[in-house]
């Protein structure tokens, strides 16, 4: 007997993923074309993005064919080599005052953002395989939180605050929702938060080599950022002055001026505020109504899923995808403090392009197994 055909992927969430790549890599060219044009040629950073696109689309076709219970096989040895990644990353040349690369020629490849994805799908697996024993703090709740923070551990070696937060509230939606005992939850949350808090009070504390406290600059300069406009304000102070000269509806595509060597990073981590400049409050707004679109979406698909390894999966994807372009739109916009994190589809780099695409390679393979009502039998011709 042949088994049942898999169905199609949900073709509008594989809409809304190539037309957020598509804006992205235009948004990527406008931001760093005159940074591009010195290196002889303005299409620089947008070639090594559509490379990434590429590299990402495969993987993703790759895992939307793949049915996506053959994940649990590949989670292992993939946690053990992110796991390998994730310590030697620490020993390479620090760049921007982390260890967070490794070079690969002119490319860069950044084991966080794959750590992100293979925890979440660690602890879809976890929780799935256990079932009700998940309720059970020693043999279902320990294990998971062992493994999380361990990973944070070596992210926060780097150290790059923001990515750890990242996971960490993506792991722990993912252990809420997997039925874990909401006792445990509010005891370890309380403990955590203790924790965490003296955790980054020390963080904070620290200084940088040159005897500069850059992270307490970064929480100084987001309460009052014009304190030290061109210190620790600067991002910042620019990434506002991009939002106030693009006003309502914007100075134009291509016609922004932050992207003049005025705001650092532009094509990365401060590449919404180049919308905001040259798409102005309406472009800016429909682009953050359609990324929340996108999540609905993903998160509706999620829920279909007829198992619980599903499920979990992706709703982690879809919860890292949406917190992630929080903390971003969050820190360019002022509203909290900067942590260095990619806007995802949008901004340009190549393991957080590649990751996304591999992850919604995931998500459309769930949509192809979504639960649906059993459609009635076709009378036949007498």
């Amino acid at each position: 007997m042949n088994p049942p055909r898999r169905g199609t992927p949900d073709f509008l969430l594989l809409l809304l993923t190539f037309v957020l790549v598509c804006f992205g890599l235009a948004m990527v060219f406008s931001a760093s074309s005159m940074t591009s044009a010195y290196y002889g040629d303005p299409w620089a950073f947008t070639k090594k993005q559509l490379i990434a696109v590429g590299i990402g689309t495969i993987g993703m076709l790759f895992c939307m064919n793949l049915h996506y219970t053959k994940l649990k096989k590949l989670v292992i040895p993939a946690f053990f080599f992110i796991v390998i990644a994730l310590i030697f990353v620490i020993f390479t040349t620090k760049a921007n005052g982390a260890s967070s690369w490794y070079t690969l020629g002119k490319f860069g490849i950044q084991p966080t953002e794959f750590a992100k994805l293979i925890v979440i799908l660690y602890l879809a697996s976890l929780i799935s395989n256990k079932e009700e024993n998940f309720r059970n703090f020693k043999k279902g709740l320990l294990p998971a939180l062992i493994v999380v923070g361990f990973v944070c551990f070596l992210i926060m070696l780097q150290p790059d605050l923001g990515s750890c937060m990242i996971l960490f509230i993506c792991s722990a939606i993912v252990i809420m929702v997997g039925g874990s005992n909401l006792k445990h939850i509010f005891m370890l949350g309380t403990s955590f938060l203790t924790l965490g808090a003296i955790g980054v009070a020390l963080y904070m504390l620290k200084g940088g080599s040159d005897g500069n406290n850059y992270r307490i600059d970064r929480l100084t300069s987001f309460m009052d950022p014009f304190s030290d406009p061109q210190g620790a304000g600067h991002q910042v102070v620019q990434s506002l002055y991009a939002f106030g000269h693009g006003g309502f509806r914007g100075a134009g595509f291509g016609q922004g001026i932050q992207k003049l060597h005025y705001l650092p990073e532009a094509h990365n981590d401060f590449i919404f505020a180049i919308i905001g400049e040259e798409l102005g409050f309406i472009g800016s707004s429909l682009f953050i109504l359609l990324f929340i679109f996108f999540i609905w979406r993903g998160i509706l698909v999620a829920v279909r899923s007829p198992d619980m390894f599903g499920m979990l999966a992706g709703v982690g994807i879809m919860v890292m995808f949406g917190f992630q372009a929080f903390v971003n739109i969050g820190g360019v916009t002022g509203t909290i403090p900067l942590t260095g994190v990619t806007l995802p589809f949008i901004s340009a780099g190549g393991s957080s392009m590649m990751v996304s695409l591999i992850s919604m390679g995931i998500i459309l393979s769930i949509s192809r197994e979504q639960i649906r009502k059993e459609e009635p039998a076709t009378k036949k011709r007498p």
